[in-house]
């Protein structure tokens, strides 16, 4: 086996391939850019070298710098992860001409599959059903109208070299192609160096799924079913499973089996995915094969109990497989709840900035029996930084059926505790008891469709309102408690806690009883209902874990004046906890008018503004693009809401934006 292999990436997928070979007993080396001095795979690795400045281009990216990390340190092989250079045919080939292995396959095959317009033509080769498009690489923006026309709206603008959801767009008419077809070439030319760009239909409805497979260099090729995708958001997924609730047995067969005989047919091997699209008539289509590991590995990973990492290791090292196809059954249901450091409320914008506050749930074997998987590459101090992809984490659950993953995941995305930074966990927890995604009835479009004006916080039922309200008052009784005794110490004298309290949240109001005894309390209800909860939380603590008539329940908490505020299962609420009087003045109150700034253009996120499209005293048109922000390696074209005339100018390309900052000014 191999003494020391060198990790060619960052975050968190450095992480999660830097714990298998220290498991195979394996030494580690980390390469790191300015931006990376401190982070996690940097302390994790055995080695770490610096190869750059903060811009991928100038680090991540430079094979020459990885080449001269793997002489420096002595390393045998190198793994690329996914993204940066693990589908870079030159990259591949670099290290084989050097003496180095490449853990992943042939630079061959990475030529021939990493490119979707050659894969697409072997794929028809194959006898894989494949969608209609055009294969061939397209000029310019005049071009490609010409072509998506001929193929028929609404069509997929990709990059050649792509992946990730970067480089991608959907058009439906003349116009979006000629505007998406440079965005998606500037995004492909800073993501992958490569700015070639394909054109295919776009199938709508579609379910995104796709198969695992893995194979060696003894003529073995076995694929590990599959993993449904098909909760995105701009072709970025979300939450994925496996395995599919849409599939049956027999289609997954047959996609198994085309998926390996694709892989044969490019002479490859390591780990790879064949992405499909579906139909509702589960019709499927080839996408793509992406030649490297995916994101959401994991979860095959807990279906089948097969360490995808370590066998990348092992068949680099030209071991054969130890399993075959009939050895791979599917074992339970697992989910990928992917974390990121975008902010649902600003339209899922990037966010940047410092992690105060980092504590996720606890990793292993659950009460219930479910298992609780974290990848991650952060920790808490750590920055989010803007030169890279926004993910902070791969949360992942397992459990006997799909039911039980779900309800898995509830508890861990409510017991994940982030703060300091924008983030999507609440949207997450908010797909999760989704009717459409409990039923298993999604599709590629599910976001789009469930949230058409973005995600504004999930609405709790009457029941969940009830628990919260509970739950509320029984914690403001135990920080009435420490108050009054705090309170007493200083005047002499101790203050008592009154029983009847109102609690106001979503635009409900309860008025309720707290009857407490040494094992918790009992809350009633005006009409009588009664409610038990339990709970060891004391004031200060931000997570309380409380069994509400018997069930368990866990509230992100933070103090407000007379109450608290809550979050939980994605909705974010303030929740007050008054006396009877104090409830009453409450409704005399005024609500504070926000702030008028409708004449501002303001930078929605942080990043770097790429260019100015108007300029001082011109008059715009609604839809008309203003500026463009680049922040995580994503072009972020903002447009005006309406007609105006530009009054001022406040920044200039080239600066750095922070989040609300003026751009521009309108008369």
């Amino acid at each position: 086996m191999f003494k020391k292999i060198l990790i060619a990436n960052r975050g968190e997928i450095a992480c999660r391939v830097i714990k298998t070979a220290q498991k195979m007993g394996i030494a580690t080396v980390a390469v790191y850019s300015d931006a990376d001095r401190g982070a996690l795979h940097v302390k994790l690795a055995d080695e770490a070298v610096h190869i750059g400045a903060s811009p991928a281009a100038q680090s991540y990216l430079r094979v020459e710098k990885i080449l001269e990390a793997v002489r420096q340190t002595g390393a045998e092989a190198v793994h690329p992860g996914y993204g940066f250079l693990s589908e870079n045919r030159g990259f591949a080939a670099a290290l084989e001409a050097a003496g180095v292995v490449f853990i992943g396959p042939p630079s061959g095959a990475i030529e021939a599959m990493g490119d979707k317009i050659t894969s697409k033509k072997l794929a028809l080769a194959a006898g894989v059903s494949t969608v209609p498009g055009y294969m061939g690489i397209i000029a310019d923006a005049a071009e490609a109208v010409r072509i998506a026309g001929e193929v028929g709206y609404p069509v997929m603008i990709k990059a050649s070299a792509g992946g990730g959801g970067k480089g991608m767009r959907i058009a439906w008419n003349a116009g979006e192609v000629a505007e998406g077809f440079a965005s998606s070439q500037n995004e492909a030319q800073a993501a992958f160096g490569d700015d070639r760009i394909f054109i295919e239909k776009f199938v709508t409805q579609p379910r995104h799924i796709e198969i695992q497979v893995l194979a060696d260099s003894h003529g073995n090729c076995v694929y590990l079913h599959e993993r449904e995708c098909s909760i995105q958001r701009r072709n970025q997924k979300v939450i994925e499973e496996a395995p599919s609730p849409f599939l049956d047995a027999a289609t997954r067969k047959v996609m198994g089996e085309q998926a390996c005989a694709l892989a044969r047919a490019v002479g490859y091997t390591s780990a790879g995915t064949v992405e499909f699209i579906v139909d509702a008539a589960r019709k499927f289509y080839f996408l793509e094969m992406n030649t490297r590991l995916q994101v959401e590995h994991p979860v095959t990973e807990l279906i089948t109990g097969v360490d995808i990492v370590e066998q990348m290791i092992r068949v680099a090292r030209g071991e054969a497989l130890p399993f075959r196809q009939a050895d791979l059954a599917i074992q339970g249901w697992a989910l990928e709840s992917r974390l990121y450091a975008e902010d649902p409320y600003r339209g899922f914008l990037p966010s940047i900035g410092r992690l105060t506050r980092y504590r996720p749930p606890a990793e292993g074997v659950t009460e219930r029996g479910g298992i609780v998987r974290n990848d991650t590459g952060v920790f808490e101090g750590g920055e989010i930084s803007m030169f890279y992809d926004p993910m902070i984490a791969k949360l992942c659950t397992w459990g006997a059926t799909r039911a039980a993953a779900i309800d898995e995941m509830r508890l861990a995305l409510d017991t994940f505790e982030v703060e300091g930074i924008g983030h999507n966990l609440p949207f997450v927890s908010a797909v999760m008891d989704h009717p459409r995604f409990v039923a298993g009835d999604i599709t590629t479009a599910f976001i789009a469709e469930e949230y058409p004006d973005g995600f504004q916080g999930a609405v709790l039922d009457d029941a969940s309102l009830h628990r919260v309200a509970a739950a509320a008052a029984a914690m403001n009784r135990v920080a009435e408690i420490q108050r009054t005794r705090i309170s007493g110490t200083m005047d002499n004298h101790k203050r008592k806690v009154g029983d009847t309290w109102v609690v106001e949240l979503q635009g409900q109001a309860y008025g309720v009883t707290i009857a407490a005894d040494h094992d918790g309390s009992t809350v009633t209800f005006e009409g009588g209902a009664r409610v038990r909860v339990k709970s060891d939380w004391r004031p200060g603590q931000m997570l309380a874990r409380l069994t509400v008539d018997g069930a368990a329940l866990v509230m992100k908490i933070a103090k407000i004046p007379m109450g608290f505020r809550v979050r939980l299962r994605g909705a974010d609420l303030k929740v007050f906890v008054r006396t009877p009087r104090a409830a009453e003045l409450a409704k005399l109150m005024l609500d504070k008018a926000p702030p008028d700034t409708s004449r501002l253009l303001l930078c929605p996120m942080p990043g770097l503004l790429v260019r100015l499209h108007v300029a001082e005293g011109e008059a715009v048109q609604e839809g008309q693009a203003l500026a463009t922000i680049e922040a995580m390696k994503m072009e972020n074209i903002l447009k005006a809401e309406r007609g105006g005339v530009v009054k001022v100018v406040r920044a200039a390309a080239g600066e750095s934006m922070k989040v609300d900052a003026v751009i521009l000014e309108f008369e």
